[in-house]
């Protein structure tokens, strides 16, 4: 009989993870969906209940300096180098149960079944639960991850909370971090300390659902270039009485600039080049605009992301040239605020075959696919520490109440991360 087989028969992996995934929504309703807001009660709480599993099952429980739960099997508890298995418990306002969460109950997973199957792993584990990884409640995200890292920055730090405008440095002082090692740009752990980084999540997309597959593995990290807002301004005027000719219409203006962006696109991708684009927020102003007015002005965000730094780069310089020839032919003018950007993350390649060959070890289908959305897997590669992901099929996409990840698949990527630990690690 296979140790899967084994599991399936003296664990009931599948029924402990619905109750832990019902039970932490039970205390984090929202009007739709569930909201886990960072550096909140509600996230202290979520951390809390995971804590009480885990001393239940007889593992052991820390928390890090950034106020972040560590789980381990006792004996690995104070190891000094150690394999690090985990995610984020915050979610955007009226989201999904499972984004975050997921990677956090795969891992606590991982450690019951080691301790019910009194077996160790090849080398030590622990299970992380970050606080913060989401963008929502105060603009930076990754908060956990770069502070445990030493990589927030002072823009970042003063970021204030959407609804209570207070900010990101206070709301982290108050649950009992060192703000002082924090502004000093100091890790709040040791980074050589961490042998490699595994992150579980639902997958964001289609892809899996598609191919009907419960899981894969993510070979990497698509970073971004990302402007919340770009104006674009032209001239009002009445729409029966303004000639074409004459029009500085911004509208059409936004409209010809995204098409000419969109068509660069399909180019980049005919090469084999990897690329994605949306303008996800487009409106002109509510107190100004009308059915017969053209408008003054038009504000539109702009989203690119690539796992490739080089496009990144090919296509800023293509968004400032053809800002220019539209500005000239269109006698437009577009504002641009100041460019977000995150470096993309490659999976480290001994990683990624490991758990490729965990999964064909398991006897499922080995798959690898790039990840669209961000993750703190992007911040501990970019930090020097080898990482990889491994996705579980999720219809609905994301960040929205509908995600629905089916707990077999979770049980699917669970297998191929324990598997990966238990006989697959050099």
């Amino acid at each position: 009989m296979s140790r899967s087989s084994h599991l399936e028969q003296s664990f009931d992996a599948e029924t402990v993870a619905a109750q832990l995934f019902e039970e932490v929504a039970a205390f984090s309703p929202d009007t739709a969906g569930i909201s886990r807001p960072a550096f909140s009660a509600i996230e202290t709480k979520t951390l809390k209940y995971l804590e009480d599993y885990a001393h239940a099952q007889g593992l052991s429980v820390q928390y890090d300096a950034g106020q972040n739960a560590v789980f381990s099997l006792p004996d690995d508890a104070d190891a000094s180098k150690y394999m690090l298995v985990g995610s984020h418990v915050d979610s955007v306002p009226n989201g999904g149960n499972f984004d975050g969460l997921a990677g956090v109950i795969a891992g606590l997973l991982c450690l019951a079944r080691a301790k019910h199957l009194g077996i160790r792993f090849a080398k030590p584990v622990k299970v992380i639960a970050m606080r913060a990884e989401e963008s929502a409640w105060f603009g930076p995200c990754y908060i956990a991850s770069k502070a445990l890292l030493g990589k927030l920055d002072e823009d970042e730090l003063q970021s204030v909370h959407k609804g209570d405008g207070r900010s990101l440095s206070a709301h982290m002082s108050d649950i009992g971090i060192n703000m002082n090692q924090v502004h000093q740009h100091r890790p709040l752990i040791d980074p050589d300390s961490i042998e490699s980084y595994i992150e579980l999540h639902i997958e964001q997309g289609p892809l899996l659902v598609e191919k009907n597959m419960p899981a894969a593995v993510v070979s990497g990290i698509r970073g971004n270039i990302r402007h919340k807002r770009i104006r674009c301004v032209g001239e009002a005027g009445h729409s029966g009485a303004v000639p074409r000719a004459y029009r500085k219409d911004p509208v059409l203006a936004m409209a010809d600039l995204l098409t000419r962006l969109d068509e660069s696109w399909l180019t980049i991708l005919q090469k084999g080049e990897d690329l994605v684009l949306t303008a996800g927020m487009v409106g002109t102003d509510p107190g100004r605009h009308a059915l017969t007015r053209i408008p003054d002005l038009v504000d539109f965000s702009l989203d690119l992301r690539s796992q490739s730094a080089e496009a990144l780069n090919d296509v800023r310089s293509l968004l400032k040239q053809e800002i220019r020839s539209v500005e000239r032919e269109r006698g437009v003018t577009f504002q641009l605020d100041k460019e977000l950007h995150t470096a993309p993350a490659l999976c480290d390649k001994q990683m990624v075959e490991g758990l490729s060959a965990s999964m064909a070890h398991i006897r499922q289908e080995p798959f690898t696919m790039p990840s669209g959305g961000g993750h703190d897997a992007a911040v501990f590669a970019n930090a020097g520490i080898p990482s990889a992901m491994v996705f579980v099929r999720n219809r609905n996409g994301s960040h929205n109440p509908d995600e629905a990840m089916e707990i077999p698949d979770l049980i699917a990527g669970t297998d191929i991360i324990f598997n990966y630990l238990t006989e697959v690690v050099q």
